[in-house]
């Protein structure tokens, strides 16, 4: 029980000390890197917190229970991967496709004759998601 009240008081103060300190504290620009860094203290240490408690050392499970939730466990970090990987790879093509896509038109605009080389261009940004979907089929085919 105390274990819990002291988690959730680190966890209130991690929350609250930052703003707190950025609300009351002088308006200089150093006051973003303060409170920034006490929140990564309170949040590392919330962290570390857990962590220590979390290996204590008991264990409570049946072997059956553990061989059953370990499928299960394998089976939705297969899911969880998939989605990450899909997303970021996607994400990340936006970003390229729209720094891509603007210099190119951009460069079109000037000189009609590069149309070709710049839609190559935009066509390997796009081909990061495509990568990424390939991917996550390929994680989803193991499952």
């Amino acid at each position: 029980m105390t274990v819990r009240i002291l988690l959730a008081v680190t966890l209130i103060l991690s929350i609250i000390l930052p703003f707190g300190y950025y609300l009351i504290g002088e308006k200089t620009r150093g006051r973003y890197k303060t409170s920034l860094a006490v929140n990564c203290f309170f949040f590392f240490g919330t962290l570390l917190i857990c962590t220590v408690l979390m290996f204590n050392g008991n264990v409570y499970a049946a072997e059956e229970t553990a061989q059953a939730a370990s499928s299960g466990l394998a089976t939705g970090l297969g899911y969880i991967a998939a989605g990450i990987v899909t997303g970021l790879s996607c994400i990340g093509g936006g970003i390229a496709v729209a720094s891509a896509a603007s210099a190119a038109l951009g460069a079109i605009s000037e000189d009609s004759s590069i149309l070709g080389k710049s839609l190559i261009f935009v066509g390997l940004a796009e081909g990061i998601a495509l990568y990424g979907l390939i991917i996550s089929f390929s994680i989803l085919g193991k499952l």
